[in-house]
């Protein structure tokens, strides 16, 4: 096995491993909470309706984000690299070379080697 199929080999067992702890990872955490101190069962939690008067409305202030022109920027930049790396793998496999078994006719010393007795 040539050193690049081998590299490509151990990436790939790599990667698989890798995602296989990421999906494993949330499923080992899921657990129930534990129980809080006693101190917290003292005193029960108040109901909904304890303020008085109307609760005001919340309204939340987005600041930050990612604007429409960069989110374009990425997604173009994504497609030019997966169509790169098609390309070069592409050109790649159309370029390696077969290799073709020698007949046994076809060298000399072959011939002498294949008519000489026992």
């Amino acid at each position: 096995m040539n050193l690049i199929r081998h590299i490509c080999r151990s990436a790939g067992v790599l990667a698989g491993a890798l995602l296989a702890l990421a999906m494993a990872t949330p499923a080992a955490f899921a657990t129930e909470a534990p129980p809080g101190p006693p101190i917290w069962e003292k005193h029960p939690p108040l109901p909904p309706g304890h303020v008085v008067g109307p609760v005001p409305p919340v309204h939340t202030v987005v600041i930050g984000g990612m604007p429409g022109w960069q989110i374009t920027l990425i997604a173009v930049g994504a497609a030019l690299a997966a169509a790169a790396a098609a390309l070069l793998a592409d050109r790649a496999l159309r370029h390696r070379g077969h290799a073709v078994p020698a007949q046994l006719g076809d060298q000399p010393a072959q011939r002498a080697h294949a008519q000489q007795p026992g």
